[in-house]
């Protein structure tokens, strides 16, 4: 009752000052004349605003930070992002924002400082943190034992799933050298995370490269972001001296599409002979495997993959990728653009991995770690499946530009700011590749999918330990 009470009496306060303001305004064209009635009028509406904004706010106290603002105050990603969230999602958002951590500094354990004042409020900060410190010191230790008993993939396994590869490898370039000896390729070979010990959950997934042979005098490589389509990190080849070498002169005129040799009619061509003349069952059958050909997911319509059982529960995904080197070494493989099927992917993988393992050689630090603790977050996780591993492994090397400490026991901090990172750079829409800038990793992905990344890294800010609580 005492809380109802109060409650009318606040409307009731309310009502009151509302009435006192209306009386004002009615009466100031008598005594100030119509100019000085309106400079009162708007005078009056702003401070009524103010009032009426203060008491909008919620009912749980709010935290000034060291720049003045308001916990409770709508977060920039509602606001400043062009792809915006429903409405749904923002009162979400905003409620969530009120235990927000607003800084780095929220996750020290060093002790308050000694503020004069009432001793209440010196308690009350000595207990905010060591509340924080006990909250950085869990998400440490979660962090870790995820690590451990989700992430990390034992050695056995990662051998039995070589093994598998090696020998799908193997069946797969005797077959295109006895079927079409005049195929001009290089010799075929395994690459990905699993040969790389980033691979996450399970060792479930391997790269097959084939390598082919282009006449240099008849091909030519464009830069996307040199065409119409200007697409940085996407290159078209084009064929060249048709004048005087016309088609027919080099094998791969076959897959050519407007003049443009086709990463799609390339994969089309190997799908025929690995899935169409292959005949797998038989070939696993000898090897004791189960092998088929995969369904491709919607986000990777044109790809060709095998599927193979070689344990009771163990599966392995084994990509074909067909693959060009260029004079100037610049990798390209046939895993074509979501909307422009014409164009050439760049493979900064071999780089990027190599550039993230050489600075943990380094220093002894933790960006591997951190980046598959990342990673196996979202293969758990599908709201954040659209996240791949490139994504992840230039957010950890542009962290790392401006972040020094990445010792083991700067893992939790390093990994919140990881999220943040990500964060921003879904709101920004851009996320560049640290090898080359101008390529914008997020390119390909849909505003729907934007959102949806945004809004789930978003509210995990908060709680980072909720992103480890996976099914």
């Amino acid at each position: 009752m005492a809380g109802v009470n109060g409650d009318r009496k606040g409307k009731k306060d309310d009502n009151g000052l509302s009435s006192a303001i209306d009386f004002v305004l009615s009466n100031a064209k008598l005594v100030l004349g119509v100019g000085g009635a309106a400079m009162l009028g708007i005078a009056t509406l702003a401070v009524k605003r103010m009032y009426d904004r203060s008491l909008s706010a919620p009912s749980s106290p709010t935290k000034t930070n060291h720049s003045g603002k308001r916990s409770w105050e709508e977060p920039s990603w509602l606001g400043s992002s062009p792809r915006t969230l429903n409405h749904d999602m923002k009162h979400n958002v905003s409620r969530s924002l009120q235990t927000l951590p607003t800084s780095s500094s929220s996750f020290q354990t060093d002790f308050p400082r000694r503020t004069a004042g009432r001793p209440s409020s010196s308690r009350s900060s000595s207990k905010a943190a060591l509340h924080r410190g006990r909250m950085r010191l869990s998400l440490q230790e979660h962090l870790w034992a995820f690590y451990h008993e989700r992430v990390n993939i034992s050695p056995e396994e990662q051998q039995a799933a070589r093994h598998a590869a090696l020998d799908i490898c193997a069946e797969l370039r005797a077959f295109i050298h006895t079927k079409v000896p005049d195929m001009p390729l290089r010799d075929m070979y395994l690459s990905g995370s699993l040969y790389h010990d980033l691979q996450v959950v399970s060792a479930d997934h391997a790269q097959l490269m084939v390598p082919l042979i282009l006449e240099k005098s008849l091909w030519s490589f464009i830069p996307g972001e040199e065409t119409i389509m200007n697409v940085p990190g996407f290159w078209l080849v084009r064929r060249e001296n048709l004048e005087y070498f016309p088609r027919t002169s080099s094998y791969w005129d076959r897959c050519l599409i407007g003049g443009y040799l086709s990463p799609k009619s390339v994969l089309e061509a190997f799908e025929k002979l690995v899935t169409g003349c292959m005949n797998w069952p038989a070939i696993g059958s000898v090897l004791g495997y189960v092998v088929r050909p995969a369904v491709p997911s919607h986000m990777e319509a044109l790809a060709l993959s095998l599927e193979v059982q070689y344990d009771s529960e163990r599966w392995l995904h084994v990509d074909f990728l067909p693959l060009l080197v260029s004079e100037d070494a610049v990798s390209l493989i046939a895993k074509p653009h979501r909307e422009r099927e014409n164009l050439w992917r760049q493979s900064f993988w071999s780089a990027e991995t190599t550039k993230l393992l050489a600075l943990d050689r380094d220093d002894n630090g933790c960006r591997c770690v951190c980046m598959k603790i990342a990673k196996a977050v979202c293969k758990l996780n599908p709201a954040l499946t659209p996240l791949n591993a490139s994504h992840l492994a230039n957010a950890v090397l542009l962290l790392s530009e401006s972040e020094r400490d990445w010792s083991r026991e700067a893992l939790a901090e390093r990994f919140t700011q990881l999220i943040r990172a990500l964060v921003g750079h879904l709101e920004a829409g851009r996320l560049p590749c640290a090898l080359d800038p101008k390529v914008n990793l997020l390119c390909e992905l849909t505003p729907r999918e934007v959102d949806e990344l945004g809004y789930t890294l978003y509210c995990s800010l908060s709680d980072p330990e909720s992103l480890l609580r996976t099914v």
